[in-house]
């Protein structure tokens, strides 16, 4: 257990950066779910609206930090080829 002030600062400020990250990462996975259900039901109009709010989730969360870039990248880059195979 910590004991300096600042110790126990750090905790507190590690333990809601982690929940924040946490929801934010959740977040980032349902929507992606949410494209990969409007695929199997061959919505055409629905997985590209659900892509579009995934995009929006993915580029908050790397630019919160939570997310690399390259790996929000290379997920987008897999959801987009996933709706574009069902369109075409």
């Amino acid at each position: 257990m910590a004991h300096s002030k600042s110790a126990k600062k750090r905790i507190r400020v590690a333990e809601r950066n982690r929940q924040r990250n946490q929801d934010v990462k959740s977040r980032v996975k349902t929507m992606a779910k949410k494209v990969l259900a409007a695929i199997e039901t061959k919505d055409v109009e629905g997985s590209n609206a659900a892509l579009s709010v995934a995009y929006k989730e993915f580029d908050k969360a790397v630019s919160k930090g939570i997310l690399k870039k390259n790996t929000a990248s290379r997920k987008k880059s897999r959801l987009a080829a996933k709706v574009n195979a069902m369109n075409a």
